[in-house]
């Protein structure tokens, strides 16, 4: 959804338009549009990611290091 929503705010679109060509693939409201508020929720997330790029790194870092932790601890009955 989201390479779709920044090309067509790249062209001038208005979130509220984008929203009605979006539809839903999978789940309880496959086939529908998702609400206005889904469809800003993506861009809202992509633009804190281009504002603090470090951020995002060290909390992939940071999951990355929990999962391999996790991966190796033995699981107790």
């Amino acid at each position: 959804m989201l390479p779709t929503v920044l090309r067509c705010r790249a062209l001038g679109e208005s979130v509220e338009r984008i929203q009605l060509d979006l539809i839903i693939p999978t789940g309880k409201r496959e086939g529908h549009s998702p609400s206005v508020a889904s469809s800003y929720r993506p861009l809202a997330d992509h633009e804190k990611a281009q504002a603090y790029p470090e951020a995002v790194e060290a909390a992939q870092a940071e999951f990355t290091a929990l999962r391999q932790r996790s991966a190796t601890t033995p699981i107790s009955a």
